[in-house]
């Protein structure tokens, strides 16, 4: 059982946190309920300002018609065609500035042209001398007053002003778009003239309701100016605490106080309080009272465990102790696996080197094949040559392996810097030599078949270093000779093709050989994939690295089947892209 001194300082935690909730609502919402006004005031001098603007907008258009030349000939009834005119001349104006009508009397106060002549319900030959507006236009000058229409009867303003024959133009100005855009604004707003009675507003139930007390002839006289079938008593109570409660609408609310503008009229706007005022103050209370309750909790819970560290301080350093032991054997174990993964590592680094120096010495070998080739058949021909004592063809040979030899070391050494990754940036070459020095290694093998060489411009240059460009070519060229072996009519043909907008140059190598398997040419670019017997499948992969290394690409443009040339002949087709040099 628990006993009632174990549950005194939870209930304690419990009244504290309703104390402080109450007092920091209360003082939420006093400043919830300033921030508001504040806000709403900015608010309610902007809509002020709205309607005021709008009123400013046609306050000038009865003065300037009041001069115009049509009205004064209507007025002296010149013609039928007089009024015509002025009829058009106002339907065109309301339509263009927006004004609900716009109508011209005579000095006996009846409508002689209108903005709505055309229509059923048009202000043509009705007589408005009766309306306070045009009597004071006749009288003064100009005349204002908010009524109701007599035939539409739709609230809004009438301007008048006098004309020169004694007569007034008016126009009629509605509200009902401003009111749409109170309404859509929020809170309720409402503009009341000077006797208080409300005649602008975003609820159109208040129009025409009083917001302080009028005498009998104050009732009646507004009554009869604004043609308003009553005057409503103030459609809102205020409480004790200064807010308003409205019938129909959730509140309270809070009404904001404009000063009043030059003809008398003042906006007032009401701002509900219970969602900006009242929901703030309920989370204020309620996230202060709760976090009162959490910390005293806390606290208190604090106090409890104290007492009870001491008794559980032996039990504790008993399984500090057994789990240190614990992670002692367990760190050892690790520093075991982590000394046998980096001996693994250290394994496959050292597999990896000799592999690479496996790939790079099978490169040299394949790369240095075909010049000691033809270094063998210049040197059997010089001695065929030296026998005849034809000295000329000699040097020639001899000039020949001298090149070709130079050919070996720098191919080494391009080599060697592949297996580097190095790449060698801003060299230049001629295509044309490129070409030429692959014919000239390949000539022995090349004089046997029929081998197209392409006329090319001497001074076409290419980006990439001609040793290494040349590497590509007889590659390539080598590739289509092994290909042809045993064919009964062997062609070999390397078409160029120059791009300037795009500024590259395509050389294509195409043969009429078998062409290239299927399951060879998925892998075609793979290191050490061949379909020959004594070929090392390096080739084509240091011949697409080459290549991309200086901007360009290397690709199989025809595996199998027949090319898209004009003997029709199958085989393989590779193409080799290379960027002009600037």
């Amino acid at each position: 059982m628990i006993r009632f001194t174990s549950l005194l300082p939870v209930l304690g935690c419990f009244v504290l946190a309703l104390l402080v909730g109450l007092g920091a609502g209360y003082l939420a919402r006093e400043r919830a309920l300033d921030a508001l006004l504040v806000s709403g005031e900015a608010d309610a001098r902007i809509r002020q300002a709205l309607i005021e603007s709008e009123v400013a907008r046609y306050r000038l258009l009865p003065l300037a018609l009041a001069d115009d030349r049509d009205v004064i000939a209507a007025e002296r009834g010149e013609s039928d065609a007089a009024v015509a005119v002025l009829n058009g001349k106002l339907k065109e104006l309301a339509q263009t500035t927006g004004a609900s009508a716009i109508y011209v009397v005579n000095r006996d106060g009846r409508a002689i042209a209108a903005s709505n002549w055309d229509k059923p319900y048009s202000f043509v030959g009705s007589n408005y001398s009766f309306r306070r507006y045009i009597r004071e236009a006749q009288n003064s000058g100009a005349g204002r007053q908010f009524a109701l229409g007599t035939v539409s009867r739709k609230p809004g303003l009438y301007l008048a002003q006098r004309t020169r024959g004694g007569g007034a133009v008016v126009v009629k100005l509605e509200f009902d778009w401003i009111e749409d855009q109170w309404r859509q604004a929020g809170g309720i707003t409402f503009v009341t003239n000077p006797m208080g009675v409300i005649f602008v507003t975003s609820r159109s139930a208040w129009r025409f309701a009083a917001t302080r007390e009028l005498d009998a002839q104050a009732r009646a006289q507004t009554q009869r100016d604004s043609g308003a079938n009553a005057i409503h008593p103030r459609p809102w109570a205020q409480r004790r605490d200064g807010l308003l409660e409205v019938s129909g609408r959730e509140g309270p609310f809070v009404r904001i106080d404009t000063p009043g503008g030059n003809e008398g009229w003042q906006l007032f706007l009401l701002l509900p309080t219970k969602g900006a005022v009242a929901g703030q103050a309920r989370l204020v209370g309620m996230t202060a009272g709760g976090g009162a309750l959490v910390v005293s909790l806390f606290v208190l819970w604090l106090l409890l465990r104290s007492r009870r560290r001491r008794a559980r301080t032996l039990e504790l350093e008993s399984a500090v102790v057994a789990r240190t032991a614990q992670l002692r054997e367990e760190m050892e174990q690790r520093a075991q696996v982590e000394s046998r993964a980096a001996q693994l590592r250290e394994e496959l680094r050292l597999a990896n080197r000799l592999a690479t120096l496996g790939q790079v010495s099978a490169s040299v070998a394949h790369e240095t094949a075909q010049p000691v080739s033809a270094i063998r058949n210049y040197a059997a021909n010089a001695k065929v040559f030296l026998e005849r004592g034809d000295s000329e063809q000699v040097a020639e040979n001899l000039g020949a392996i001298d090149r070709l030899a130079e050919r070996i070391g720098v191919v080494t050494a391009q080599l060697r810097g592949f297996a580097r990754k190095k790449t060698v940036g801003g060299t230049q070459c001629l295509l044309a030599e490129v070409l030429e020095g692959a014919e000239l290694l390949l000539r022995d093998r090349l004089d046997r078949i029929d081998a197209v060489f392409p006329d090319l411009c001497a001074d076409l240059m290419v980006t990439g270093d001609k040793v290494r460009v040349e590497q590509i070519l007889v590659n390539l060229l080598q590739n289509a000779l092994d290909a042809l072996g045993g064919h009964s009519d062997p062609r070999i043909v390397i078409e160029v093709e120059v791009d300037r907008p795009r500024e590259q140059v395509a050389v294509v190598v195409r043969d009429n050989g078998p062409g290239i398997a299927d399951e060879v040419a998925e892998k075609l670019f793979t290191p050490f994939a061949t379909s020959r017997e004594e070929g090392l499948g390096l080739g084509l992969v240091i011949a697409q690295d080459i290549a991309a290394e200086f901007g360009g690409s290397l690709r199989c443009l025809m595996a199998r089947g027949a090319l898209p040339t004009a003997q029709g002949q199958g085989g393989a087709a590779f193409e080799l892209i290379l960027r002009i040099a600037r």
